[in-house]
């Protein structure tokens, strides 16, 4: 039977799928701006790779704020038998600075086209308005902005996976299969041992 909601022992496959959608379109998203800024004025690409970037970056956007919502209303589950607290901690803090990343780059990628008061186009869709400029020279005040936290995002992201795989194959803990929305595979000990 499927489990929709996070569970003490195990994440619901929701919060499995807002997760992965978010990773998969973080990195994609990232993918996109780095290859896209090298383009050149006559490349085919100019005009049309932004305009994905900016409707993908906003459809994201709206993701995270339910992702952050239905975290808010789904408590997560306990850390995996074994987890030591110093780790739960960091873990903590990770997150924390994932989400704070996430929307500094969401809300700075929304603020480069809107400075000269242009709505954003979501795949024509619908239009998000624009807002009136809040600092000066915002363009590429909130481009810059938008490039680091960009990268530092990236760096915690790998920090964030090289710790799932500490997780599955040296704590040999079921933290990265409950991520995955797969059952428990074992029963641990405080001492990170099997029983």
């Amino acid at each position: 039977m499927a489990i929709w909601r996070n569970r003490e022992d195990r994440y619901g496959l929701i919060h499995v799928a807002l997760h992965w959608i978010t990773a998969l379109s973080v990195i994609g998203l990232f993918a996109l701006g780095v290859w896209m800024v090298g383009l050149g004025y006559y490349d085919g690409w100019y005009n049309r790779a932004p305009w994905i970037h900016k409707s993908a970056g906003m459809i994201l956007f709206g993701l995270v704020i339910f992702r952050v919502i239905w975290r808010l209303i789904n408590p997560l589950p306990k850390p995996a038998p074994g987890t030591r607290p110093w780790e739960a901690r960091v873990a903590h803090l990770a997150h924390i600075g994932i989400y704070l990343l996430l929307f500094g780059i969401l809300i700075s990628g929304y603020m480069i086209p809107t400075a000269r008061g242009a709505p954003i186009s979501v795949f024509g869709w619908f239009d998000i308005p624009a807002l009136p400029a809040v600092v000066e020279q915002q363009e590429s005040v909130a481009g810059a902005w938008h490039e680091w936290t960009a990268w530092i995002l990236m760096a915690l992201v790998v920090i964030h996976a090289a710790a799932a795989l500490k997780h599955h194959f040296f704590n040999r803990d079921d933290t990265l299969r409950r991520m995955l929305g797969l059952s428990p595979r074992q029963s641990v000990t405080n001492g990170g041992e099997k029983e």
